[in-house]
């Protein structure tokens, strides 16, 4: 399994992009950024995104994606993927031809995008990969990921703050190599952590009780604004 970042970060910076990652060179997970980190060629390979919710530092590259798709001619769609309240936003508050053009029904005989929901908590087969959806607890209805090819895998988190649901599944998977997990901000900012519903390094710490043991943790979403008081903060856990 190959997975390719495109953007780590919790939001947008001087070269610091939004959550993405490219597993395999044709699914997404998350999408906030496509086409900065991609040429036209690489976005076409593209058949799935993984969504973990509708925020826009995960879903603002896939618009441009699907722009690029229509402009350019695409031989196939890219299909928009994750659990009902997800799709149901995308589909009401981006994709409405207001926000942004609905590429669902654009070009007329041949759509770019199509939309795909997954049930929760339920293996499905993506691409080559299977996924298993786990709601995690923020502000809007959010989903973690556990997703395997058969051999090897991984855990992401989603943005969350302290959950459970996930880890626990987790647990139960013999394939997973390694978590992709959330921190967003320092630990000073623990009432607007806990507000925004993210996780800070003292509360990362907590967490790593719960995940599954001996797997090496993948930091991300950390907003760039604070991006060296939270790396100090996150090389003192032991």
């Amino acid at each position: 399994m190959k997975i390719r970042v495109l953007g780590s970060y919790g939001s947008e910076g001087l070269g610091q992009r939004p959550s993405a990652f490219l597993v395999n060179d044709h699914v997404l997970v998350d999408a906030g950024t496509v086409a900065a980190a991609l040429s036209m060629e690489e976005q076409a390979e593209i058949d799935y995104a993984l969504l973990s919710h509708a925020h826009l530092d995960h879903t603002v590259g896939l618009a441009f994606l699907t722009d690029t798709l229509a402009i350019t001619g695409a031989r196939k769609p890219v299909i928009a993927t994750s659990i009902a309240p997800v799709v149901d936003t995308l589909r009401t508050h981006c994709f409405n031809d207001s926000l942004w053009p609905d590429f669902s029904a654009i070009p007329p005989d041949a759509p770019v995008l199509r939309f795909k929901t997954l049930p929760e908590e339920a293996e499905s087969r993506i691409s080559e990969l299977w996924v298993t959806p786990v709601p995690v607890d923020h502000t809007v209805p959010t989903t973690g990921f556990i997703i395997h090819d058969g051999e090897t895998g991984f855990v992401y988190s989603g943005d969350t703050g302290p959950t459970d649901r996930i880890w626990s599944v987790a647990r139960g998977s013999r394939l997973l190599r390694a978590v992709i997990v959330e921190t967003a901000f320092p630990n000073r900012l623990d009432e607007l952590a806990r507000a925004s519903k993210h996780l800070t390094p003292a509360m990362l710490r907590r967490e790593i009780e719960k995940i599954p043991p001996d797997l090496p943790l993948w930091i991300y979403h950390i907003k760039p604004q604070f991006l060296e008081e939270t790396t100090e903060e996150l090389m003192k856990i032991d």
